[in-house]
C-alpha cells in the first residue's frame, strides 16, 4: 500500500515575531504543537491579547490526537486556555496537552485561572515516547532562556519532523544541562524529513553567548549601585531570576517579587527545585520602604514596556507600592522584542525623567538571548540534516535569512519552504510541495471575549481615539415633528475646542434647521431622521473643525 500525505500546516509564528502554532496533519489525525500568542501592538486599541485564528481546528477538533507545548513562554504557550475552551465546544472529549515538567506546571496553572480543570496534562520526559493515533512523538532537551525547553520529533509512515521549538546550544547553561546534541545528530543519521527550525535570531552573526556569563556583570552591575535597585527581566525566565538573587545575596540585599506573573513564576520554580531562595532573603513589596535603600533589589515585570506590567507603572508613579525616585538603578536584563522598541524606550525615557539610573544591554553585557545565532542555526542544520526544511517563529525577513543558511550548507534550494502561515507544506512518496492555502489570521481577546478582528469596534476606537465623540440628543413631537425641547449636545475627546459654548450653539442650530427640512419633507420615521442628522452635523463639525469625530444622533419622540 502506499502510504499517505503528511500536511505540516503552521497557523502562527511565520511572517511575524510570536503567536505560534503549528498542524501536522496524517491519516486523518492531527497534533498540535504550541499555541502561542502574542501581545497587541499599539494601534489595536483595548484589545488584551493576539491568538492565531485556529478555525481550522475547531472544524477538526474530533481528529486532534495531542497538543505538545515546547516550552512556557507565552508566545508558545499563552493561547492554550482559549485553544481548548473552543474545542470543548466542538469535541466530546478535549485532547491531552504534553509538556516536561515546568511547561506543564505553567499550563496546569493558566487552566485553573480559566477554570478548565478536566484536562489532562501529562509530564514527558526527554526521551519517552508517545504515541498519538498514527503519530510517535518525543522530546528532546534543548537549552532556551525558560528551563525545560524542548525540541518535538513527530514520526509517521512518511518519516520524522523534528520541531525545534526556541533554542540555542548554550555549552554552559545555568542548569548544567545542555542540549541533547547527541540525539539531535542520531535523528540525522536516522534520516530526517523535515525540519522546523527557529528563525528568530537568523540576523545575527557568530554564536549567542551563554546565558552563565549574565551572572557575574549583573553582579558588577548590583555593585556600583548605591541606592535601590530594580530588574526587570521575563517572569519566565527562571535562570535570569536565580542569577539575581545570587548577585542579591552576595552583596547582602533583600529581594522583592513584584508583578503577579513574576511571584506566580518564581513559586511554581521553586516548588519544583528548579530555583534556589535562600531563607530569609525575600521580602514583601510593602516592606521595601521599610530597608535602606542600598539593601534592597527589586525584581520586576515589564522588561518590554507593557502598558499594565508593574515597572511601567512604576515609571510613571501609579503603582500602589513602589514609588520610584533620584538614585534608584533600574536594570533591563531583556532585549526588546521587534516592536516592542517604542514602548521600552518611552519607559527608559521616563525613568530618566523621575532621576534613576537606567542599564540596558547597550550598557553592559547583562542579557543573553535564548535564541541561537546564525551559526548555532547552521549547527542544527548540519546536525540533523535534514531533506527538508520551512524556517519558522520568524517575520518573512528572518525567514528568509533563515533559508539562505541551509543553502548555504547544503540544502537544496528546491527542498527549503518559505512559507507563511496558513499555507501548510504536504509531504508524500513522490515529494514535498506547498499545499492549498487555508484561513490563517488572528483573533483578538478582549477582556475575556475572543472575536474577529475586523469588528467594527476596532474601527470605533480609532476614530474615537483620534478625533473624539458628539452625542446629540433632539426631541421632536411626534404630531409633525418639530423642536419641541433644546437639543443636548455632550462631546468627549474633540481635540482643541476652545470656544466649546459657541460651538455647542452651532450645533443646536444645525439640529434646529436639519429637522426643519426633514419636517417640510414630511420625513418622521426616528431612524431616517437620526441618519439625516448623522450626515449633516458630520459635514458641518468637519466644515467647522476639519475632523472627523463620531457623530452619534439621538432622537426621541414625545
Amino acid at each position: 500500500m502506499s502510504k499517505g500525505t503528511l500536511r505540516v500546516l503552521p497557523l502562527g509564528g511565520l511572517g511575524e515575531i510570536g503567536k505560534n502554532m503549528m498542524v501536522l496533519e496524517y491519516d486523518g489525525s492531527i497534533v498540535v504543537v504550541d499555541t502561542g500568542l502574542r501581545f497587541p501592538t499599539a494601534e489595536m486599541l483595548g484589545i488584551d491579547l493576539v491568538l492565531p485564528d485556529f478555525g481550522y481546528l475547531r472544524e477538526r477538533a474530533q481528529d486532534i490526537e495531542a497538543i505538545v507545548i515546547t516550552h512556557g513562554h507565552e508566545d508558545h504557550l499563552g493561547a492554550l486556555p482559549w485553544v481548548l475552551r473552543e474545542l470543548r465546544r466542538e469535541a466530546h472529549e478535549l485532547p491531552p496537552v504534553y509538556g516536561r515538567r515546568l511547561t506543564v506546571a505553567m499550563a496546569r496553572s493558566k487552566l485553573d485561572e480559566h477554570k478548565l480543570k478536566d484536562v489532562e496534562l501529562v509530564d514527558v520526559a526527554p526521551g519517552d515516547e508517545i504515541a498519538a493515533g498514527p503519530f510517535d512523538l518525543e522530546l528532546i532537551h534543548m537549552t532556551h532562556s525558560i528551563p525545560d525547553a524542548c525540541a518535538v520529533a513527530i514520526t509517521c509512515e512518511l518519516g520524522t519532523v523534528l520541531m525545534t521549538g526556541d533554542y540555542k546550544f548554550d555549552q554552559t547553561p545555568v542548569d548544567g544541562e545542555p542540549a541533547d546534541v547527541q540525539r539531535l545528530a542520531e535523528l540525522g543519521r536516522e534520516g530526517l524529513l523535515l525540519l522546523c527550525g527557529d528563525s528568530t535570531n537568523a540576523d545575527r552573526p557568530g554564536f549567542s553567548p551563554s546565558e552563565r556569563v549574565v551572572g557575574p556583570h549583573l553582579q558588577e552591575v548590583f555593585a556600583r549601585a548605591e541606592g535601590r535597585i530594580v530588574v526587570t527581566s521575563f517572569a519566565s525566565n527562571i535562570h535570569r531570576v536565580q542569577q539575581v538573587v545570587d548577585a542579591a545575596a552576595a552583596l547582602d540585599r533583600k529581594v522583592a517579587l513584584v508583578g503577579r506573573s513574576m511571584r506566580k513564576n518564581v513559586g511554581i520554580g521553586r516548588s519544583l527545585g528548579l530555583l534556589d531562595v535562600p531563607d530569609g532573603i525575600l521580602i514583601q513589596p510593602q516592606e521595601v520602604e521599610d530597608w535602606p535603600d542600598d539593601r534592597v533589589v527589586v525584581i520586576s515585570t515589564g522588561s518590554q514596556g507593557e502598558p499594565l506590567s508593574a515597572l511601567r507603572r512604576m515609571a510613571h508613579n501609579d503603582h500602589r507600592q513602589i514609588k520610584l525616585h533620584a538614585g534608584d538603578t533600574v536594570v533591563f536584563s531583556a532585549t526588546p522584542i521587534p516592536g516592542n522598541e517604542r514602548a521600552v524606550n518611552e519607559t527608559v525615557d521616563r525613568l530618566f525623567q523621575i532621576g534613576c539610573e537606567v542599564v540596558t544591554t547597550a550598557d553592559a553585557p547583562i542579557h543573553a538571548s535564548g535564541h541561537g545565532f546564525q551559526e548555532e542555526i547552521k549547527l542544527m542544520l548540519n546536525l540533523t540534516r535534514p531533506r527538508y526544511v520551512m524556517p519558522v517563529h520568524g517575520d518573512h525577513k528572518r525567514i528568509h535569512l533563515h533559508a539562505q543558511l541551509a543553502e548555504a550548507v547544503g540544502i537544496e534550494p528546491e527542498h527549503i519552504f518559505r512559507a507563511r502561515n496558513g499555507l501548510p507544506v504536504e509531504i508524500d512518496e513522490r515529494g514535498a510541495r506547498f499545499g492549498d492555502a487555508v484561513q490563517a489570521g488572528m483573533i483578538f481577546v478582549d477582556g475575556v471575549d475572543i472575536g474577529d478582528p475586523a469588528d467594527v469596534a476596532l474601527r470605533d476606537r480609532h476614530a474615537l481615539s483620534a478625533d473624539g465623540i458628539f452625542i446629540v440628543v433632539a426631541t421632536i413631537s411626534a404630531h409633525d415633528g418639530t423642536t419641541v425641547a433644546e437639543t443636548e449636545v455632550i462631546f468627549r475627546g474633540v481635540p482643541f475646542v476652545e470656544q466649546a459654548q459657541k460651538l455647542k450653539d452651532e450645533i443646536r442650530d444645525e439640529v434646529d434647521r436639519s429637522l426643519a427640512r426633514a419636517a417640510r419633507d414630511g420625513i418622521h420615521e426616528v431612524d431616517v431622521l437620526q441618519e439625516e442628522l448623522h450626515a449633516d452635523l458630520g459635514a458641518f463639525v468637519y466644515d467647522r473643525l476639519r475632523r472627523r469625530p463620531m457623530v452619534l444622533p439621538v432622537v426621541v419622540e414625545v
